[in-house]
């Protein structure tokens, strides 16, 4: 067992998803199996090929979307929306509700931190449409180039590129709550959330820091990138119902399910939250990355190793009854990397149930790793796991039983994540 001093424990939990944007109604979407898979709300109908994604339509923006704060980080909040985007203000709810969740309180300011994931942030086209027309305006009807710098760039907001550095959501928030200590940002797409939680324990490891907010959010869903994506890989087609769109690890999966959403988590050092009373919700006990790009079967090889690593970090902390908590990407190509993966991981250890919360709402970018960080947080504290949803025809490399929602969650799990270019990540989270 890890030493008091090098234990991290997690306190808080702030979410925006398509199943929920409070822990309670997350759990009850995950226990009952409804899917957040449904028509679109916010991209226009008839555009993309397929007209279902997993949005997270019960965020509208609004501050009363951040959860309870003080009136003078409302007027801060509010403030500052004008330099928010969408993706941007979802971090920045979730990474408030988790503080809230946390019941932190006064802090040392030099001794909090923040490392938040997220993806390359697209501009939004609107942003350039004013200057588009001016320049048309200014060559009768025609649009040139050779006019933006004189026509296009004056009607441009000079404040427009700050809406989407993929950094804002950090610098947001760790301004808001007066947090001075190790910051950083870190965009590596589906794995951002997973390797943010591990350099964040590193930090508080090596006494750099007591508190860390670590946090993650993306999107899929955007005029361009939403187009990019049906382009670049495969995507699951309409489905009736909807609900049945994501298929990880099933033999009639056709492709990724578009979406959005943003979790956060609060890290502590285990002899800060002990002082305070906190209410601990887990224990990062071991983490590990690796990349295997090259080839289908390096990528399977990582995901191999890195799973096996983050366990082996755990020493005499693992227990015998645990879960694990799988990615899938709903592409057969590559969810048989993984299930392989998973196999030689699970070998030997007969009845470990595999929980895939994507079934539930697809590719949220960089926020998915988080979602289903806090599914798996959630399970621990109910003492069962969800179901995994659509799994009628496991890959033959699945070897192993995927959830039904009523084995236990055991005292422990292990999550990876990985994106499709191979960068992975795994963490071994247990009780406390």
């Amino acid at each position: 067992m890890s030493s008091p001093a090098n234990r991290v424990v997690i306190t808080g939990l702030g979410i925006v998803s398509p199943i929920g944007n409070d822990l309670e109604s997350v759990w009850s979407n995950l226990e009952s199996g409804r899917s957040g898979i449904r028509p679109w709300k916010n991209l226009p109908q008839g555009v993309l090929p397929v007209q279902h994604g997993a949005e997270a339509q019960e965020f509208t923006g609004q501050i009363a979307d951040y959860g309870p704060l003080e009136k003078s980080l409302q007027r801060s909040i509010k403030k500052n929306m004008k330099v928010m985007c969408r993706e941007i203000e979802m971090g920045v709810a979730a990474s408030q509700k988790a503080l809230h969740h946390a019941a932190l309180g006064q802090v040392d300011p030099d001794r909090a931190g923040c490392v938040f994931g997220s993806d390359y942030i697209l501009t939004r086209p609107e942003e350039f449409a004013d200057g588009v027309r001016s320049c048309r305006a200014a060559a009768g009807g025609q649009f040139h180039p050779r006019d933006w710098p004189t026509h296009g760039l004056p009607k441009v907001g000079p404040l427009w590129l700050l809406k989407y550095l993929p950094n804002m959501p950090n610098s947001h928030v760790s301004i808001y709550n007066d947090f001075r200590g190790p910051n950083n940002a870190i965009t590596v797409r589906e794995a951002s959330m997973f390797l943010a939680v591990a350099e964040a324990v590193s930090i508080i490891r090596r006494g750099a820091a007591d508190v860390m907010l670590v946090g993650c959010t993306g999107s899929r869903l955007h005029p361009m990138r939403s187009v990019n994506e049906s382009k670049a890989f495969p995507i699951a087609t309409d489905r009736d119902p909807p609900s049945s769109m994501a298929r990880p690890f099933d033999q009639s999966a056709e492709g990724i399910v578009l979406g959005e959403g943003a979790a956060t988590i609060v890290l502590e050092s285990f002899e800060h939250a002990q002082r305070r009373g906190a209410d601990l919700w887990g224990e990062v006990v071991g983490s590990a990355s690796g990349f295997g790009g090259g080839t289908p079967q390096q990528l399977r090889d990582t995901i191999q190793r890195t799973l096996q690593a983050s366990r082996s970090g755990a020493g005499d902390r693992w227990p015998d009854v645990w879960h694990l908590s799988a990615h899938g990407w709903g592409i057969p190509e590559v969810d048989r990397q993984e299930a392989d993966a998973i196999s030689a991981v699970l070998d030997g250890s007969s009845g470990i149930p595999v929980v895939c919360p994507q079934s539930y709402y697809g590719n949220l970018g960089a926020g998915g790793g988080g979602v289903s960080l806090v599914a798996s947080l959630l399970a621990l504290r109910h003492g069962r796991l969800f179901p995994t949803l659509n799994l009628d025809t496991p890959l033959p490399e699945a070897k192993w039983t995927a959830s039904r929602g009523d084995e236990p969650a055991g005292g422990a799990f292990l999550a990876v994540s990985h994106t499709l270019h191979g960068q992975t990540c795994a963490l071994a989270i247990a009780s406390v």
